[in-house]
This record gives structure tokens, C-alpha cells and sequence, in this order.
């Protein structure tokens, strides 16, 4: 059994298809399947069933999937080491980002960091807040950055900077006019929203609830994943959203949004480690950076 067997059973497991598996390690298919027949020839175990076009881990590919992360985990730990050795010279690190931390936070800060150490390798994955602790409790990612509040005991948060959230609403939206709105306006209008799972929706409904206000009664017309596309959506229609100012700055500046006042708090962004793994010079000196 060889490490790329197993990193590539993982991503394989992951992804629950070979194709995409094979992809996001930038191989062909053909080399992926052929590990997957070698680890179950020579252990005479079947890793995977096949539903549809789509395949699902078996009761002894569940079993073996703990273990075989447990390994890689400590094969990146060890290299970790001897990169330290190194002085920062060189070494990886994998880091999870929520979107609107990812998309518009973190870039200049990771210039920043790679300026100061060319030799360290960065690899960023964008998801919402659910999926960003769940890479880092699996160990899929050394650090993770959120907006919502996470709460798991396997996992460590530093508070770090943050944003605030605006209501916004295209210019031709009955809003566009109105100086201030109160909570029981909020309702009267249709809504378009992040995804259940993500930061900013967790914490615009926290807020919904501190003014009295119950996130059910609102008329939402659309969830949407990215905060790009729910910009987009509300810059050309009647609708209103609760996202970053990080987000809209660019759309208020030109006249394309009109942020309505109404008052959000602000909020601090997380970054995640796992209590278990001890992190190495290169995450040290990328969590003084993010400070």
C-alpha cells in the first residue's frame, strides 16, 4: 500500500466519482481506477459498489476511510517536520476559505505572506462555512477562515478583522428611496439569500431574530451559492439581500445597489485549526500574517 493509493482512495470517497476524483488530482481516469483494483486485489476487500453512474463506499471502504485519512494526515505531518527543519525555506500549507473570505479578504493577505516566504506552497479551496470546519476536522486543510460560528470540539477559533453586513437593493427596488426601514418592513419585500449552511445566511438570521423579527416570515425567492451571483441577481430585480459590504463596495460606488439602513452588527472572521494537529512554522507564520 502506497501513499497515492490511499490520497487517491480519499479523494475518490470524497467525491463519490472517478471522473471528478481523477480530475481534481490531475490524473486520467484510468490511473485512478487501477489504484482503487490494486488496493482491492490485494487485500481481497471491495472498496466501492456501483449505483447508477455514480459509486458509494461499502461498509468495509467506510472502515478503512478513517484509517487511511489518520495515515496521510501523519505522512503530511512528517514531511512537515523536515520542512521546518528548513527554516521556512520551503513546505505547504492547505487552507479553507468561506466565500466571501475567500473571494475578498484573504487574497492581498496571501500575497503578502508569499512575499515573505516564496518557498511556501499555498493551496485554497472556497466553500461555505459547513464544509470549511469539516476539511479542517478531516484534515484536508491545515487552517480554515469562516464568518459563521462553528461549533465543534475538535476544532479551535482566533478571532481575526471581519466585516459588517449591508441590506442592499437595486435601483429600482421601493427602497432605493428610503432612508431608514424598520424590522416589520423587512417582510414586505421578496429576498434573496445565501445558502442554509453559509456564514453570512446564519448570521443574518441571528440578527433577524435579535429585532424581533422571525427568518421564516420572509418571502425568500431565491437561494443562491456564490455572493457574486445574488449581486447580480438583486442589481436587476425588486428583490433585496443581506451580504458583505466586502461584497457590494464596487456596486454601491457605482450606483448599482443602495444600501438600506437598517442596522446589522459587525462581525469578526474565524480561523479553524483541529486541536489534535500540531501545526508547524509554516502555519505559525501564516496565522501572524492573517493577525
Amino acid at each position: 500500500m502506497t501513499l497515492e493509493q490511499l490520497r487517491i482512495f480519499i479523494a475518490v470517497a470524497e467525491q463519490q466519482h472517478m471522473t471528478r476524483a481523477a480530475s481534481g488530482l490531475n490524473l486520467t481516469q484510468s490511473a485512478t481506477s487501477a489504484a482503487i483494483a490494486a488496493l482491492e486485489a490485494r487485500y481481497d476487500v471491495k472498496l466501492f459498489d456501483r449505483v447508477g453512474r455514480g459509486i458509494v463506499l461499502t461498509q468495509a471502504g467506510r472502515d478503512f476511510l478513517g484509517e487511511a485519512r489518520a495515515v496521510v494526515t501523519r505522512a503530511r505531518a512528517a514531511a512537515q517536520a523536515l520542512d521546518d527543519i528548513a527554516g521556512l525555506k520551503r513546505g505547504a500549507l492547505n487552507l479553507a476559505a468561506s466565500q466571501t473570505i475567500g473571494n475578498y479578504w484573504l487574497p492581498p493577505r496571501l500575497l503578502a505572506f508569499q512575499r515573505s516566504y516564496p518557498g511556501i506552497a499555498l493551496q485554497v479551496t472556497i466553500a461555505n462555512t459547513e464544509q470549511v470546519a469539516l476539511a479542517v476536522r478531516e484534515g484536508r486543510a491545515d487552517l480554515g477562515l469562516v464568518e459563521g460560528e462553528v461549533d465543534d470540539p475538535l476544532l479551535t477559533g482566533d478571532r481575526v478583522d471581519g466585516d459588517s453586513l449591508a441590506i442592499v437593493v437595486g435601483k429600482q427596488h421601493q427602497w432605493a428611496s428610503a432612508k431608514r426601514i424598520s424590522a416589520n418592513r423587512l417582510t414586505s419585500t421578496g429576498w434573496v439569500l445565501r445558502e442554509r449552511g453559509s456564514g453570512t445566511r446564519s448570521m443574518f438570521e441571528a440578527s433577524l431574530r435579535g429585532a424581533g423579527v422571525d427568518p421564516s416570515s420572509l418571502d425568500v425567492k431565491l437561494e443562491l451559492p456564490s455572493n457574486e451571483a445574488i449581486r447580480a441577481a438583486v442589481e436587476g430585480s425588486n428583490y433585496a439581500a443581506a451580504i458583505s459590504d466586502l461584497v457590494v463596495a464596487p456596486s454601491l460606488a457605482a450606483g448599482a445597489l443602495h444600501r438600506v439602513q437598517f442596522e446589522l452588527p459587525s462581525r469578526s472572521f474565524c480561523v479553524l485549526r483541529h486541536r489534535e494537529h500540531s501545526g508547524g512554522q509554516a502555519e505559525t507564520a501564516m496565522l501572524a500574517a492573517l493577525r
